[in-house]
């Protein structure tokens, strides 16, 4: 696998790292397990795994292969698209069981990828790392590998995203606990911080022409494609167009509600019936 590799994580992968973790056995000092996904390109998108038990001694490593085995068919048959795509492990570093644990997976998959997590939070973040096993040594001689580090970013589906956004209030709150939105509070929301960020934008335009900000470029570009990227319509389009899509969503709702009835009435008749 090249350098140029680009690691793509979801936050559900990140989730169930952290929860294997917490679940950990009281004598367990990190947690490993398998990365399912797919690639494409250059560009590996990991979009679920799970833990593998295991055991680190001082000269060996003891897993359970065959749990993973029935674990990762198991997965297959709920998902077809998700293949083994490396590994991962809990910590902010490389060990020494590290190849050994790297040298399985290369058998299950080519050119397997490795990730670490710190659920430590060194440095109060947690941090995210991604390695592939380069092959290095002189020709005739002495041959080994290296854990070399490539590109890992964040990416989110969009329900990934409202669930992320979710989670993120329970920071605020003096309760864990949140429950889901309606999806006339979500507009209602999303519009309150649209208006918040254009105040934001409006701000910072106003000082760098009052000369109170130093220009950035990279912004003004990023200002110009946003002003670009809207659509030329005058208020009463824009507002017929928003009204629409109101009494779009509206309609969805109630159809979901009225559905929702019928599925219960009909549970209800039907344990009427079998009493």
């Amino acid at each position: 696998m090249a350098l140029s590799t680009t690691v793509k994580v979801h936050p559900v992968v990140l989730f169930q790292i952290v929860d294997a973790y917490e679940r950990r056995n009281a004598d367990a000092h990190r947690v490993i397990g398998t990365l399912l996904g797919t690639v494409d390109k250059g560009v590996v998108d990991v979009t679920n795994c799970f833990c593998v038990p295991h055991k680190e001694y001082e000269d060996q490593v003891e897993a359970e292969l065959n749990y993973a085995m029935d674990l990762y068919d198991l997965n297959r048959r709920v998902n077809t698209q998700e293949a083994i795509v490396g590994w991962w492990a809990t910590g902010n570093e490389v060990t020494s069981h590290s190849s050994v644990i790297h040298e399985y997976y290369a058998r299950e998959c080519n050119n397997p990828i490795h990730l670490t997590l710190d659920t430590t939070l060194q440095g109060t973040r947690m941090g995210i790392r991604a390695y592939v096993n380069v092959p290095i040594g002189v020709p005739g001689g002495k041959s080994g590998c290296m854990f070399t580090p490539v590109n890992v970013e964040i990416t989110c589906y969009e329900p990934e995203v409202v669930g992320v956004q979710l989670c993120q209030k329970t920071v605020t709150l003096s309760k864990k606990t949140v429950e889901p939105m309606l999806d006339l509070a979500q507009v209602a929301e999303a519009s309150q911080k649209l208006t918040s960020l254009l105040d934001s934008v409006l701000a910072y335009v106003e000082d760098v022409l009052a000369g109170r900000t130093q220009p950035d470029n990279a912004v003004g570009r990023a200002l110009l494609d946003m002003v670009n990227s809207v659509p030329k319509m005058t208020p009463e389009e824009f507002e017929n167009m928003f009204n629409s899509n109101i009494k779009d969503l509206l309609m969805v709702i109630t159809l979901s509600q009225l559905v929702k009835t019928q599925l219960q009435l009909n549970e209800k008749l039907t344990l009427l019936t079998t009493l």
